[in-house]
């Protein structure tokens, strides 16, 4: 009795896999919303795919997936420490507001996130096929190399940027900022105010925001900078050409480009340019 409901239920499950999978080519192609229709078919929405994600607006991921602005970190870890008496590393910087907040929440809707960043879903999000779980099994598998199994989004192109290492030895500080920022009055623009000065014209930054918080304190510019490195390496940025830029590249940024991303130029999509 207890064998036959069971398949039973999971000749259901198959059913409504099946239905799904067919349908889902389907329901991208006619553009229908997910709103209202069942959790395997809105997996299908358009929205989870190209070239719709590269257009939707937080409100519309949001609809869905509103959970994530109303989790709230744990108050008391499970060995009874308290949020309220235990600091983290970069919760020690100047420009670190507020209790801890849910990932999420800290990049779209705190105070510094607002402030100095327009994150959107889709900066980091870019598509979630649900029948792509490992790579080239699915027609809109990516194919430049850079998928990786089971994530919905791939660190080193996205959270790297502002999480990564800073690279003060290729700077040619004499240490880690954090030990020689006071020798440079904790102040960055000592020396980027004429080097690398094409500086955050990216549409998921506020450049003017930046560089006004950046006069007020070092701790803006290291917060993204090394402040709060989740990751051991550095990111590579793009080599932005700049006024009085040396013509020869030195080795250590051979290789790297020199613009960047087409989808994150401010204004590409007005000048006809496609990611």
């Amino acid at each position: 009795m207890v064998v036959t409901r069971r398949i039973k239920q999971y000749l259901r499950l198959l059913a409504t896999l099946a239905a799904a999978w067919t349908l889902g080519p389907a329901l991208a192609a006619e553009g229908h919303d997910a709103t209202g229709v069942d959790y395997q078919r809105a997996r299908y929405s358009p929205l989870h795919f190209r070239p719709a994600i590269q257009q939707a607006s937080n409100e519309q991921c949001l609809a869905c997936h509103g959970e994530i602005l109303t989790r709230r970190p744990r108050e008391r870890s499970p060995a009874g420490v308290t949020a309220a008496s235990a600091k983290a590393w970069y919760q020690q910087l100047s420009t670190y507001q507020g209790a801890q907040a849910d990932f999420h929440r800290r990049h779209l809707d705190t105070g510094l996130g607002k402030s100095l960043m327009n994150l959107q879903c889709n900066t980091c999000h870019d598509g979630v096929d649900p029948r792509d779980k490992h790579p080239l099994s699915s027609a809109t598998s990516p194919r430049d190399g850079g998928f990786r199994m089971r994530k919905t989004v791939m660190p080193e192109t996205t959270c790297l940027k502002c999480h990564g290492q800073m690279n003060w030895q290729v700077m040619g500080l004499p240490g880690p900022w954090k030990e020689s920022r006071e020798m440079f009055q904790n102040n960055c623009l000592l020396c980027h105010e004429g080097i690398r000065t094409q500086r955050h014209q990216v549409n998921y930054l506020k450049p003017e925001a930046i560089e006004t918080a950046g006069k007020e304190s070092g701790d803006a510019c290291y917060g993204c900078h090394g402040g709060r490195a989740w990751y051991r390496i550095t990111y590579p940025y793009p080599r932005h050409p700049w006024p009085g830029m040396a013509e020869e590249t030195p080795d250590w940024a051979k290789g790297r480009p020199t613009h960047s991303e087409v989808r994150f130029v401010t204004g590409a999509s007005e000048k006809g340019q496609q990611p």
